[in-house]
Parts: C-alpha cells; sequence; structure tokens
C-alpha cells in the first residue's frame, strides 16, 4: 500500500471511530489507539493484511500507532477533528476525538467497516485501563522494547498453554516428519 493510502485510510478510520464512539462515556485517547490496534492486527491476522498498514510501537501504557500525533495534529489543523478535554471524577482528563466531517467509508471494503464495527462493539464497555491492561497481553508488546515497532506477525503468537489436542496434534505431525526423514 501507498504511504497515501496508508496515511489516508488511518484518517478515515480515525473519524468513523470518533463517530461510532460519540456517545462512549469510556472513549478516549487510550480507547481510540487500543481500537486502531486491534482493528489493524486482527485485519492481518484475518486477511494477512492491515487496514492501514500503520506501525505500531511499544510504549510504557501499551501499543500505539507510531504516527497518531503527528497525523492527529494535522487532522486539527485542516478543522476535521477536534481534542476535547472532559475532566473525570478521577481527577485525571480524558481526551476525546470528535469528528468534524462524516468519514470517507469508500476506501473501506465492507468487511473491514464490519470489523472495526466488531472490535468497537467489543471493547464498548471497556474503559481505558481495561484495554489498555488487554493490550499488555500481546505477545508482540511483551517482546518488543521500549520505541520498538511491533511486528503484524506477532499476532499469530500466544503464551496461552496448549490444550490436549493441540499437544496430541503436534504428537502426531512430529511423527510423521520423523517417518518421512
Amino acid at each position: 500500500m501507498v504511504a497515501q493510502e496508508e496515511e489516508d485510510k488511518f484518517r478515515e478510520l480515525i473519524l468513523y471511530i470518533s463517530q461510532r464512539c460519540a456517545s462512549d462515556p469510556k472513549f478516549g485517547a487510550t480507547k481510540l489507539n487500543k481500537i486502531l490496534l486491534y482493528v489493524d492486527f486482527f485485519s492481518f491476522g484475518k486477511t494477512g493484511k492491515a487496514i492501514t498498514g500503520f506501525e505500531y510501537q511499544h510504549l510504557p501504557n501499551g501499543p500505539a500507532p507510531r504516527k497518531l500525533l503527528p497525523v492527529r495534529e494535522k487532522m486539527i489543523k485542516e478543522g476535521i477533528l477536534v481534542l476535547q478535554e472532559v475532566p473525570l471524577m478521577s481527577g485525571k482528563t480524558q481526551k476525546r476525538t470528535v469528528n468534524l466531517r462524516s468519514p470517507n467509508l469508500k476506501i473501506f471494503s465492507g468487511e473491514e467497516i464490519a470489523l472495526v464495527d466488531f472490535i468497537i462493539d467489543a471493547l464498548s464497555d471497556c474503559d481505558a485501563k481495561t484495554v489498555s491492561d488487554l493490550s499488555h497481553r500481546m505477545i508482540g508488546w511483551q517482546i518488543a522494547t521500549q520505541g520498538e515497532t511491533i511486528p503484524y506477525e506477532t499476532v499469530f503468537l500466544s503464551n496461552e498453554p496448549l490444550t490436549e489436542a493441540e499437544i496430541s496434534r503436534g504428537l502426531e505431525i512430529a511423527a510423521k516428519i520423523n517417518i518421512a526423514a
């Protein structure tokens, strides 16, 4: 994908997610980061291709798109996005992206939008801490060092214990390989 196409999709995705999450009181910068992350990584896992193709980096609070801040600032300067700061009862400030124009969904396939909707719905009850904690379970984030790019291929890795069926199948494959060797 050409860099401009990637950025266009990323920008429209921010607008779409912001629009879809406008009534979600738990939607802020962290949740936006994690929705973008899951959309791209789940798309890669399902189709072999991320929706935006943007790089995600290891940050202390979890994975985040490497170019999110400059792209977001550019969108704000263009007058298509604002950053609304909402004081929370905890004393923290939630930074919500608010779209000022409708997203151009023509650049996405129906399957891509369906995946975005699925991720948004799946995380609808989650607050920033919950989505952040979930992202810390990703192997890619765990193995990357501070500031390092998280490879999309890490979506296929897991540190969950193998089931008996998986162990049995692995032993079957190993036995066939030994016979053929």
